[in-house]
């Protein structure tokens, strides 16, 4: 504020030095209240003259340009003061006016004030050079009818448009464009942005309309060519007080805008300035973040403390999840990321929160962007609560005790729920009986109660490498759903007599209770089939119908999709540098293929079920190709022949009436019925049926279930691709961290283009593309090596070796 004293004190200087005395009272009372010494205040005098600086009692003393003042905190005080005053008394006359200020209308403007300028060689001129750039220039000749070359302040030579023009400066000609520099020093020199508003407030009384010209005379007391282009530059460059009445000639008028216009202005620059320097602060706090190394960053609770910083941080993750409230919400992310020198982009926004800390280096942005619920409320979680409580069974009377027969429950080792196991015995016709086991959450629900409306909203559980986001609440899956080894457990049971050649003879719905004697993983149950124990015949039972099934579904056009599949499990995730444990699959193994016939067997079962009780459920059914699966008998069986029909196949369909033929599966019909825990489709397939065992009225007509499945598909696919994504990510992230000189055996599942071949790494489980030596073919094996791995961009780029 200090210098806005000096500023004006150096205006006053100005004045003095005019070439010629002010010649209207707007003049006079400007210089008045810039210089005018009030009584009383004696600390505050002007003389005109050239002496040397003085010390005397304390006081400064200083000599600019003629000005010579004691206290420039006296000077400022005045000039404060009457600045004050003169805010004061203009708000009083607009409230006495009714807050009306009419500015002098076009039609009063003077000819004289717009006088149509023309160009003449030699003139210095200022020109728009594009929407950033105003530079002055020296016009040099005409080009065409009405262009001008000119030659600019940076020595350019160029041809402009007059409507590029902004202002031809007053009283130069035959001006040299090698003296702009100088020019411009002393405009600098000169320019004082604090003048305006002191013009303002005198021209507002009058609302007077001014050319640069004219406030020049009344803030430098001289029209000079210097003098006229910096009150050009006052008034093109300002922003509050003035506003371009007229332009013609390129002489614009300008006119003192309304005094509560002008207030709005101040107010609005006054809140741009403290968001800017607000932005800069966090700029600076983002910028020391990042520089800081892992351990020591700030926390997630650090940037969601304080209110502001929380909603800066807000802005930029609702920015990088494409998930802003509102534009100005977007606005602050932009201007964020614009501060610290970042592309406006989600990914950048991203990246800037892991950098910073708030989110863990591997964040699943994923996740966050498709909205999964990975928690459950307080009522859903009082709910579940309630229902172990009660522990109800409406079939608890009818369930038929199965608990002297083996059962096996076969599953991944980190499985949380358990929601089927296997049965089997030899009849003394030498035929073979198995029994489904399929877990009953029915029994401890209803259709439309709350915790089934949670269920049917998220339509399945979500498996990902870092967690799983079940279907209900873990308490009530794990308690009161899930089967466990050793406990009665109340089921579904689906008893299945096979065949010779595997077709089912008979089958029979009913529910049941048993006792899971193991609870084996996929690797444990090969071993025991592998030892081929006479303890565990029953298990060997399990897998010779397992192989009578695959053969039986074979001859009724089944393909065979089995691959080899990673599945991936992540410790502790949020760290820098996570333990990953890598599994891959073989789904042809023994245990891994007797798992899947006897699921894809109970869904033919429940079909058949369904389709003599006139039940509608949800019928699974695809349609055959119109390639025949006859074409790729030449290629090898396994991976590659298989991700070649997955190329043709068509999508799988619904239907809720009757059985579709799955052409995939080889069955005239087919339920999914064996994951009530992790998949709501089936959950509603239990609905249906257990309403029929009790002699109940169906809960759901088939337009109701179509309605309902129609949502939950939603979710199903939302749910299968982030577990995709996800899996590869962390796949990547594992070949990120090997060895750059690791080998690795890959197969050639088919030819892209050229020699360029989609490979399948065996020892990971994930595909690549590469361009392989001639001679090689599908099904042959390949060495390669991992060039580059960024799970973030999904790049894996591999080589043949």
């Amino acid at each position: 504020m200090m210098a806005m004293a000096v500023r004006a004190a150096n205006a006053c200087s100005a004045l003095s030095r005019s070439p010629s005395p002010p010649s209207t009272s707007c003049q006079h009372r400007f210089r008045r209240f810039l210089c005018t010494r009030r009584k009383g205040n004696s600390c505050l005098g002007f003389s005109v003259y050239g002496a040397a600086p003085r010390r005397g009692n304390g006081a400064v003393a200083l000599s600019c340009y003629g000005l010579r003042f004691c206290s420039t905190q006296g000077l400022l005080a005045i000039v404060m003061e009457e600045l004050q005053e003169m805010r004061a008394s203009r708000r009083t006359k607009a409230r006495a006016s009714g807050n009306r200020t009419e500015l002098v209308s076009n039609k009063d403007l003077s000819e004289e004030k717009l006088e149509k300028r023309v160009l003449q060689k030699g003139m210095l001129l200022e020109f728009r050079k594009d929407s950033e750039r105003i530079l002055l220039a020296v016009a040099q000749r005409p080009d065409g009818k009405k262009n001008w070359m000119v030659s600019d302040q940076n020595g350019t030579v160029s041809s402009i448009k007059p409507q590029q023009v902004t202002y031809i400066i007053p009283g130069i000609e035959g001006f040299d464009h090698s003296e702009i520099s100088d020019f411009i020093k002393k405009t600098e020199s000169l320019l004082d942005p604090t003048l305006i508003e002191y013009a303002w407030e005198e021209l507002r009384e009058t609302n007077k309309a001014v050319t640069a010209e004219e406030l020049a005379e009344i803030i430098y007391g001289a029209t000079e060519s210097l003098e006229s282009y910096c009150a050009h530059l006052l008034l093109s460059k300002d922003e509050i007080y003035f506003s371009v009445l007229e332009s013609k000639g390129y002489c614009p008028v300008y006119g003192p805008r309304p005094v509560q216009q002008v207030e709005e202005l101040l107010f609005r620059k006054h809140a741009k300035e403290v968001a800017e320097k607000e932005l800069e602060e966090f700029g600076q706090l983002i910028r020391s973040a990042k520089m800081m190394p892992s351990q020591s960053k700030p926390p997630k609770h650090f940037w969601i403390g304080e209110e502001k910083i929380r909603n800066r941080v807000e802005a930029l993750e609702a920015y990088a999840l494409d998930r802003c409230r509102n534009d100005e919400q977007k606005k602050m992310a932009g201007n964020i990321l614009k501060s610290c020198g970042l592309q406006k982009a989600s990914a950048a926004a991203m990246n800037l929160l892991i950098d910073i800390g708030y989110f863990p280096i591997h964040v699943n942005l994923d996740l966050m962007k498709l909205n999964i619920p990975t928690e459950y409320s307080e009522e859903i979680l009082l709910a579940a609560d309630e229902v172990l409580s009660l522990q109800p069974d409406p079939d608890k009377m009818i369930r038929k005790d199965l608990t002297f027969l083996k059962v096996y429950a076969i599953d991944v080792d980190e499985a949380d729920e358990l929601d089927d196991a296997l049965s089997a015995e030899r009849m003394q016709d030498g035929r073979i009986k198995v029994w489904i086991h399929v877990a009953d959450p029915t029994r401890l629900l209803k259709p439309q109660s709350t915790i089934d409306r949670e269920a049917m909203k998220r339509g399945t559980s979500v498996f990902l490498p870092t967690a799983t986001y079940p279907m209900f609440p873990e308490k009530i899956a794990m308690e009161g759903m899930s089967l466990k080894q050793g406990h009665v457990c109340s089921v579904v049971s689906v008893s299945i007599i096979l065949r010779e050649d595997g077709s089912i003879a008979e089958y029979e719905v009913q529910n049941s209770i048993i006792r899971p004697t193991y609870m084996l993983t996929y690797e444990s149950a090969s071993e025991l089939l592998l030892l081929n124990l006479e303890e565990e015949s029953e298990l060997k039972l399990l897998y010779q119908a397992a192989t009578l099934r695959f053969q039986w579904r074979l001859q009724q056009g089944a393909i065979d999709t089995g691959t080899i599949e990673a599945r991936v499990k992540v410790s502790n995730p949020d760290d820098p540098e996570p333990l990953i444990n890598l599994y891959v699959e073989d789904q042809s193994a023994s245990a891994m293929r007797l798992v899947s016939e006897m699921m894809i067997l109970c869904g033919e079962a429940i079909a058949s079920f369904g389709c003599s009780k006139n039940i509608p459920l949800p019928y699974r059914g695809h349609p055959q190709s119109s390639t025949s699966f006859s074409a790729f008998a030449h290629l090898p069986e396994g991976p590659a022949r298989t991700s070649t029909y997955t190329k043709v196949l068509r999508a799988a369909e619904l239907d809720f009436r009757k059985p579709i033929r799955h052409g995939l599966l080889g069955l005239s019909g087919y339920v999914q019925f064996t994951s009530p825990i992790r998949r709501y489709l089936d959950l509603l397939a239990h609905y249906q049926v257990k309403a029929l065992l009790r002699g109940d009225s169906l809960p759901f007509s088939a337009g109701q279930l179509e309605g309902i499945a129609s949502m939950t598909n939603v979710k199903v696919r939302i749910a299968k691709k982030l577990s995709s994504d996800s899996l590869r990510y962390w796949l990547l992230e594992f070949l990120r961290r090997q060895p750059k000189d690791r080998k690795y055996r890959a197969l050639v599942l088919r030819f892209i283009k050229d020699r360029l071949a989609a490979l399948l790494l065996l020892e990971i489980g994930v595909q690549a593309s590469a361009s392989v030596s001639i001679g090689v073919q599908i099904g042959d094996e390949v060495d390669i090596q991992v060039e580059e791995s960024h799970p973030r961009a999904d790049i894996l780029t591999v080589k043949e070796v």
